[in-house]
């Protein structure tokens, strides 16, 4: 494409997917480029991306900050995963946690296969029982540091975040520039972007430039016309209200997904307050009863009015074009529920240094990008559509998405299961098989068979080794403090 040295990046755009992608190439290529980040007050973030999952911990570390001191500038708690509640029908709930569930035993099978042969003769108790994430989330408990015995990720101010890794970058060598963007020039003949003029006058060129600019992807689509696949079809979601409200209790160590007739609503407990939301499809539910609905559903003052986001679920069809690529709301929405906007935006940027053109942009080179990005993207597109797809609820919402035609890929996947109880995690996929399993049984599917490794155990063994992995859970669980007790310890953020 071009074999012109790339050494001068200019990310377009602040808030989270901008200044993660400033913090982590000055830290880790800094010496190598000349880093500008252009931002305007005047122009709003999303900004309600308050739930991260564990990769965001190893974000962190290979940009060597200090989590304790991120916790209390961002008014972070923690998460061990999250609770769907009434998302098969009413009244039901399960969890989907992080870390490993009971102990690989073999090669052969995966841990659930032994505890559905132990279902299958009568002992063995609730699946729940083997995941120490979730036993101590509902117990409210947790340890934290790199030596903490569970895996967890952070709920935080998106916010307080943009502008902590703000502080981080700008010393170590990233320069913002402050102004709105008035044009974006290209070459004449390649169509690679060039340069910005600001409102100012000002001209900032660039040889890279990451779009970070939101749902209005300004260079990837208004400037490169990239192309938008809708996934529409699969997600009918379009509309979120946003709100935050005072808390009235300890913050409990998990995100809730709360299913009502048009949608989801989410609850993210911070040190200090509470971020809430009302997703739905305003085909079924109109903008003034979902505000109502979620300002009924609230439990504490809110702190702000209720705010509408209005979004068209899908990709990009290149998250990298020419010269530009695009990173977070720029590069696609899914939507919130697994919690995934900011863990895809470090893994575009981890890739990004991985590979970074600074001898010039190759064809193969962005096609491998673009590739790995849209494989990423329609795996967590997958895993969303499951949730709403596998359901029970009588409303005609919940009927159109259980009658729906799904992708392929989702198909053979719960085909897969159904036969079997196989589950699998791909190279580029981001969750595991723990994870498919816990939603695909607590979305209500029981499998028709299961690897019969188990059944060569002696008598007696299975229902030995289960109660063992029960017992040595349960005494983990004891031994950690409460959540606010090591929020109080580790991480106080000031009043």
């Amino acid at each position: 494409m071009t074999a012109q040295r790339i050494r001068r990046v200019v990310i377009v755009g602040g808030g989270t997917a901008g200044w993660i992608a400033a913090a982590a190439l000055v830290k880790q290529l800094g010496p190598l480029l000349d880093i500008t980040l252009v931002e305007s007050d005047e122009i709003g973030t999303v900004g309600v991306g308050e739930s991260t999952i564990p990769t965001s911990r190893r974000f962190h570390q290979l940009l060597g900050i200090d989590e304790p001191t991120f916790m209390r500038e961002t008014q972070a708690s923690f998460k061990l995963g999250i609770a769907f509640e009434n998302w098969t029908r009413e009244g039901d709930r399960y969890f989907h946690s992080f870390g490993q569930i009971g102990r690989q035993a073999s090669w052969m099978a995966d841990f659930h296969h032994f505890w559905l042969e132990a279902q299958a003769q009568g002992f063995g108790g609730s699946l729940a029982e083997y995941s120490l994430e979730l036993q101590a989330a509902e117990a409210e408990r947790v340890a934290s540091g790199a030596d903490a015995p569970v895996q967890y990720a952070y709920h935080l101010d998106a916010t307080l975040y943009a502008r902590f890794l703000r502080r981080l970058s700008e010393p170590a060598g990233v320069r913002r520039i402050e102004g709105k963007i008035s044009k974006v020039e290209q070459d004449p003949e390649s169509g690679f972007l060039t340069a910005l003029i600001l409102d100012s006058g000002e001209r900032i060129e660039g040889d890279l430039f990451l779009d970070c600019t939101g749902f209005r992807a300004l260079l990837i689509e208004q400037t490169l016309d990239t192309g938008f696949d809708d996934w529409g079809r699969w997600i009918s979601t379009d509309s979120a209200f946003a709100v935050q409200t005072e808390a009235v209790a300890p913050p409990v160590p998990y995100t809730r997904a709360i299913a009502h007739q048009a949608g989801w609503r989410w609850k993210i407990p911070l040190q200090h307050r509470v971020g809430n939301g009302l997703v739905f499809c305003s085909e079924f539910l109109s903008t003034d009863a979902a505000r109502q609905q979620l300002l009924d559903a609230v439990e504490g003052k809110p702190l702000i009015e209720p705010r509408l986001i209005r979004y068209r679920t899908g990709q990009r069809r290149k998250a990298w074009k020419k010269n530009c690529i695009a990173l977070g709301l720029a590069s696609g929405f899914i939507e919130p529920l697994e919690s995934t906007s900011i863990h895809l935006i470090k893994t575009a940027v981890t890739r990004l240094i991985q590979t970074f053109p600074f001898s010039g942009i190759g064809e193969a080179q962005v096609d491998r990008f673009n590739a790995q990005a849209r494989h990423e993207m329609e795996g967590v597109r997958d895993f969303i559509i499951l949730h709403y797809h596998l359901n029970q609820r009588p409303e005609p919402f919940w009927e159109r998405c259980r009658t729906m035609m799904i992708p392929d890929s989702l198909a053979a996947r719960i085909a897969l299961f159904q036969e079997s109880a196989q589950a699998y995690q791909a190279a580029d996929d981001l969750f595991r098989v723990d994870s498919w399993v816990q939603v695909l049984l607590g979305q209500g599917m029981t499998p028709r068979g299961h690897h019969q490794l188990a059944r060569m155990m002696p008598p007696g063994e299975l229902n030995r080794v289960l109660s063992g992995l029960r017992a040595g859970i349960s005494g983990t669980v004891r031994g950690m403090p409460l959540h606010a007790e090591t929020l109080a310890r580790y991480c106080a953020a000031s009043q």
